[in-house]
């Protein structure tokens, strides 16, 4: 075939139309948190989990209307086995199980969502920066959470709380003092990724400010990651201001599912078999944190084309060992 032959000419330019057109096309790729929450809905184990979850925050406003008064009240029938009266029991005091778990559920969760979004705000605005800026900034607050990272989180847990005042507001600080640095870890890789796109650098090169490239390109594609550190420092505090509480570094004055474990083991429930005392702040925790961890598992596979794909494929075919 001779260098001029037309078929050659079509040949080489069909060829060379795919490599131009990518170069060409460099759209701005902004996520929608929107679609992942409608994603999430049709998700069954999140779905399950909201469900669970919206379950709970229920009772919880509604503990006035459900248990009024003071849930600490001494009914005057100590360590009452469960009854029609009493739908929990008693505990040995006398007061009323029901009430104690439905009024702890309001100090619980909230310490649990409060501490979330408080450190993982602060694991995100650290994230951002890092990755953003990089060098000096980047540097400095690595090692800044490298440090967070090290320390040994339930002795920290211990000590600031042991030396702080007691109250929720104690609680939260020292949660989210101890909880944030992991978080920031996830963040700032998933922001450096984001960083090096093609529409990220054509914000920049148009001079767009920093603080609305963080915020407005880089952030939305960060929604499934964000959700999910969320989640997870969610449920670490509600597991940890439940152990602070049990081990009396909590306020006793306070109702919450920690401290009425608290006042079960010092009441000698666990060791006199008064099981209802202490199962249902035990079985409330347990149940928060399998419907977060229903929502996390929803969240990943939503956000996950892999998981999705992987539950189409058949176990054990040649493409799914291939991935």
């Amino acid at each position: 075939m001779s260098a001029t032959d037309p078929s050659e000419v079509v040949i080489l330019a069909a060829a060379d139309m795919p490599e131009k057109e990518p170069r060409a096309a460099s759209p701005r790729r902004r996520a929608r948190p929107e679609g992942l929450v409608r994603s999430l809905l049709r998700n069954r184990k999140a779905f399950a989990g909201l469900i669970i979850l919206a379950g709970f925050i229920l009772l919880a406003l509604l503990a006035p209307v459900i248990a009024p008064g003071d849930p600490s009240i001494i009914t005057g029938q100590g360590a009452q086995a469960p009854s029609a009266e009493h739908l929990f029991g008693t505990t040995p005091k006398g007061q009323d199980v029901l009430a104690l778990t439905l009024w702890g559920s309001r100090s619980s969760l909230l310490v649990g969502f409060v501490v979330g979004l408080a450190a993982t705000a602060v694991a995100l605005l650290a994230g951002l920066t890092s990755a953003f800026f990089g060098r000096a900034i980047d540097n400095g607050l690595s090692l800044i959470t490298n440090v967070f990272l090290l320390l040994p989180g339930l002795p920290l847990l211990v000590i600031l709380a042991a030396f702080l005042p007691p109250g929720l507001g104690t609680v939260m600080l020292v949660l989210t003092i101890t909880g944030w640095a992991g978080g920031a870890r996830v963040l700032r890789s998933q922001a450096l990724s984001i960083r090096g796109t093609d529409f990220v650098a054509a914000a920049i090169v148009t001079g767009e400010k920093s603080l609305r490239i963080m915020f407005r390109e880089i952030l939305p594609n960060m929604a499934s990651i964000v959700m999910i550190t969320l989640l997870g420092v969610v449920i670490f505090a509600i597991g940890a201001q439940a152990g602070l509480e049990f081990l009396g570094l909590g306020d006793p004055s306070v109702v919450s599912w920690g401290t009425n474990l608290y006042w079960a083991s010092n009441d000698g429930a666990l060791m006199s078999g008064f099981w209802w005392a202490f199962v249902p702040s035990g079985a409330a925790i347990a149940f928060v944190a399998f419907a977060l961890a229903l929502i996390n598992y929803g969240v990943d596979e939503v956000s996950n084309p892999r998981l999705r794909s992987a539950r189409r494929r058949p176990f054990g075919t040649g493409t799914e060992v291939a991935r």
